[in-house]
């Protein structure tokens, strides 16, 4: 648990907070914006459980940028490219791949401590599938655990930073649903209604600008390298106030998931691959070159539909990760936490290979932004997994995700800056309570937790590594009774933080549907049966979902 003081900026009244910025979330890309603009600006940052319960706490690979003179950034946009499968905006990918190294060096500022080269001098950079040059700045095989150390240093030193462990967004604030109406054409966004998971009250949190960075959504599907707070919050509260979203057909599934049922969401990162990893089927035959030239150092959704094509074909349960042929001494250095978590279930990787499965890892899509990280709601930002840039296109490129969450952080902060003039005069709006009605509690969480079971074995099953048309138009039907039924859930029952994530899987999960049947064609992560080849004459734009205007 990380402990800061609340500061409770400036309370009105009973259960109403206002300070100049709310932020959701205690990423990378949260924790990075907040310090930034706290500069100049009183900032709240909430987060659901404890502020190191964040995906960036779990990544292992690290943080690609250009920081060798045997790299380029040139290499580093066509990597990228080439991952994206035609889908990402080169405009946007030039400009995280040309603002990534300051970023880096920002970071080792605040005391993030990379590995260094055996001389002491410069970075010791991985190397990692896609990527033409070792360019993977990184703490061993826990670099988003030092990220995230270094970063919640700094906010506990920050006067002008509260953070509110244990409270859950439910819903923005937007000018339209308040008294008074809108003041503007574009809808704005004032807050959020914020759950207090200890007392059960539900808080209106204002603000000049609101920032989602409430990560992924792994946790929509059954296998998961993600953290539990994983849920969508981000993109189902920015759908449902009216923000655009797009390429939710684009959901990463990791290659390499630790395959032990007492392991929960334990990832074997890319970087053992990058080391020189083999995948083998269980005769110990490697297979990667038998689907991609590149073999093992292909790109994610090639290694994961590779993987996929073979414990299919065999009818194996997993496929295996073989690193024996390196030095035991090179792997218990290199890869220490995944060696000794491996060896705690019983696999000694120096000895025998990893058995591995893919899992749902990296939503690629989100909420769609501009190069400031602006959605299309006034006032409202989204940053990190939670946005949708323009970079990752089609697949995200291993390790360009918290090199778009720092520079999208440090350009939101910007932005914010450059308009706080007219930000700070922006007048506070006569907000409603939360109205529960006549909404009882919960008594049999049976009623959470079938629906939410449900939900996540449909999406792994019809919407996972390779889709059917017919799958997807069967999962349509058989989850909008469940969608029903949540929807009436949460308006008959109190508020529980159990139901507002499920609602918003169910939102999550839903777009994500639409999104892969409105793309007939395969590109990336979207592979498609009935449509195995690109379509660029049709399809080579983004997916845009927005919710009808009421």
């Amino acid at each position: 648990m990380f402990h800061v003081k609340h500061l409770n900026f400036f309370q009105e009244e009973e259960m109403h907070f206002t300070s100049d910025v709310l932020v959701v979330g205690s990423g990378i890309a949260g924790l990075s914006f907040a310090l930034k603009v706290a500069s100049f600006a009183r900032v709240t940052l909430v987060t659901k459980k404890a502020s190191v319960d964040t995906a960036t706490n779990l990544a292992q690979g690290g943080i690609a940028a250009v920081l060798s003179e045997k790299d380029s950034p040139e290499y580093h946009v066509q990597d990228t490219l080439v991952s994206g499968d035609g889908l990402c905006n080169e405009d946007i990918v030039r400009l995280v791949v040309e603002e990534g190294p300051e970023r880096v060096q920002e970071l080792m500022k605040l005391g993030v401590h990379f590995q260094k080269g055996k001389d002491g001098s410069g970075l010791d950079l991985g190397m990692e599938g896609g990527h033409s040059r070792r360019r993977v700045a990184h703490s061993l095989d826990l670099t988003g655990r030092e990220i995230e150390r270094a970063l919640l240093a700094q906010v506990e030193m920050h006067d002008s930073i509260e953070v509110l462990e244990d409270h859950l967004a439910i819903d923005l604030l937007v000018e339209s649903k308040v008294k008074g109406g809108k003041d503007e054409q574009r809808e704005r966004c004032l807050g959020a209604y914020v759950l207090n998971r200890i007392t059960g009250d539900v808080e209106v949190r204002q603000a000049k600008v609101t920032v989602l960075c409430t990560g992924g959504c792994g946790k929509v599907y059954l296998y998961t390298t993600n953290p539990d707070i994983a849920t969508g919050d981000g993109v189902a509260m920015a759908y449902r106030a009216g923000a655009r979203i797009a390429n939710l057909e684009f959901i990463q599934f990791h290659p390499t998931c630790f395959f032990n049922p007492l392991a929960k969401n334990f990832l074997i990162s890319e970087a053992v691959r990058g080391e020189g990893g083999i995948l083998v089927n269980e005769r110990g035959v490697p297979f990667m070159k038998t689907y991609d030239d590149r073999g093992d150092l292909a790109t994610r959704d090639a290694v994961a539909r590779g993987i996929d094509a073979e414990m299919k074909e065999s009818g194996s349960d997993c496929v295996f990760l073989d690193i024996t042929h390196r030095s035991a001494q090179f792997i218990e250095n290199r890869f220490p936490t995944i060696y000794s978590t491996c060896k705690r279930y019983g696999v000694d990787m120096t000895k025998e290979p990893i058995p591995v499965v893919p899992a749902a890892h990296y939503m690629c899509g989100g909420v769609e932004v501009n190069r400031w990280g602006e959605t299309s709601i006034s006032g409202l930002l989204a940053l990190g997994e939670t946005a949708c840039t323009g970079l990752h296109g089609a697949n995200r490129l291993a390790s360009n995700s918290l090199l778009e969450a720092v520079v999208f952080a440090h350009r939101g902060a910007k932005w914010v800056q450059m308009n706080w003039d007219d930000l700070k005069k922006l007048p506070k709006r006569e907000i409603n309570n939360w109205w529960a009605g006549k909404a009882r509690s919960i008594e049999e969480n049976v009623l959470i937790s079938h629906n939410w079971d449900q939900i996540r074995r449909l999406m792994w099953n019809y919407v996972g590594i390779v889709r059917r048309e017919k799958r997807l138009e069967l999962v349509r039907r058989r989850i909008a009774p469940v969608l029903e039924e949540i929807r009436e859930h949460f308006h008959d029952f109190l508020l529980t933080p159990d139901l507002v994530e499920l609602r918003n899987i169910a939102v999550v999960s839903e777009l994500i549907i639409r999104s892969a049947g409105a793309r007939k064609e395969s590109r990336g992560l979207h592979y498609i049966v009935d449509y195995p080849t690109h379509d660029d004459n049709n399809f080579k734009r983004d997916t845009i979902l927005e919710r009808a205007k009421s």
